[in-house]
């Protein structure tokens, strides 16, 4: 009996190495990456299939921006001025006021 084990699986590739200013967050944890999709093997990643789209990704808040700076996928956004939790939606912090950078 031969099982065969493979498929298509997403793999994140680090653009460029220096972190920039994550609008959300503040701090400069955000890197330009790629996910792209592979032809797996046996959970190995052999050769790329499909190749993504270059976004703007934070390690520290989780959040992720196209090219135009809009939110892909939003983690903790937090206000820079206050600190309070946001959610991806607001143009003005609702506890501080200030302009958020979303």
């Amino acid at each position: 009996m031969f099982f065969f084990i493979g498929g298509i699986q997403p793999k994140t590739r680090r653009i460029s190495n220096n972190p920039r200013p994550c609008p959300s967050c503040g701090y400069h944890a955000a890197y330009l990456k790629r996910v792209d999709n592979y032809l797996s093997l046996f959970f190995v990643p052999l050769f790329p299939v499909k190749r993504g789209d270059t976004v703007l990704m934070c390690e520290k808040c989780g959040v992720v921006l196209d090219k135009e700076g809009r939110a892909v996928k939003e983690g903790n956004i937090r206000c820079r001025h206050c600190g309070q939790n946001l959610s991806g939606d607001f143009t003005f912090c609702p506890h501080c006021g200030n302009k958020t950078a979303l």
